[in-house]
């Protein structure tokens, strides 16, 4: 598939024709994309319970949300999916109509910053936070530290820079040729690195991690790595 990605410097976002291709251009230009579904499917287990709150912060489709409703016999209270961007918001509603079965997965229209949330379990950002602005996104983990109760997690699945420039080439390198491999041009490869200058601000592994302490996590575990594509586990 050819994606003629043409953006403009710091021009990236979510809308247009992005939403109805998210998934199939997400499985191509991330590693392990369903990999990293399937395994927060599993991690479920540990921590939603009858009448439990699961949340996904920038839920997209709704494809995370729905697998995880349709695997777990919990009776899961509400997986609620909050999506910032409305053409995301109306594609996943307009699925949760025919894929919602047990009728307990719900979308909002809004950002992180401007939702109450509720009590829970289980809170995900899946390749999400990395779209909020740093100057913002230690309050956003303060917030979803505070919301989770006792024994409740928070996965984050994050790309991350590279501890210092020779792991940061290497990083790049690999990533480039994983791109390539799923018939990404050079010219398409190197138009998306510059659509997402300013607005994909990566953290480091160590970065990632300070900002989980310092919002109260003392218990965290890396749980997946592929190249650049890092998932922690959070437990409060």
């Amino acid at each position: 598939m050819v994606y003629k990605i043409k953006k403009k410097i710091g021009s990236w976002d979510f809308a247009g024709k992005v939403p109805e291709n998210f998934v199939s251009h997400a499985k191509k230009s991330i590693p392990g994309y369903s990999d990293g579904h399937n395994l927060i499917v599993s991690l479920s287990d540990f921590f939603l319970e009858k009448n439990s709150i699961c949340y996904d912060i920038g839920s997209s489709t709704g494809e995370l949300l729905f697998k995880l409703s349709n695997y777990t016999n919990k009776k899961v209270k509400k997986f609620i999916g909050i999506e910032s961007e409305k053409l995301m918001f109306k594609l996943s509603n307009k699925d949760r109509k025919k894929t919602d079965k047990k009728n307990n997965v719900k979308f909002i229209h809004n950002t992180i910053q401007k939702t109450k949330l509720e009590h829970s379990s289980m809170i995900i950002s899946y390749y999400t936070i990395q779209f909020i602005s740093p100057e913002i996104r230690q309050i956003i983990i303060n917030k979803i530290f505070k919301s989770l109760k006792w024994g409740g997690c928070f996965v984050m699945f994050e790309k991350i820079r590279g501890e210092d420039a020779r792991f940061q080439d290497i990083y790049t390198s690999l990533y480039s040729d994983f791109k390539e491999k799923n018939k990404f041009s050079m010219s398409e490869i190197f138009n998306k690195q510059k659509s997402l200058r300013g607005v994909l601000e990566p953290f480091s592994n160590y970065g990632n991690i300070s900002m989980l302490k310092r919002a109260g996590f003392k218990d965290i575990s890396s749980i997946y790595q592929n190249i650049c594509f890092k998932g922690y586990l959070a437990i409060k």
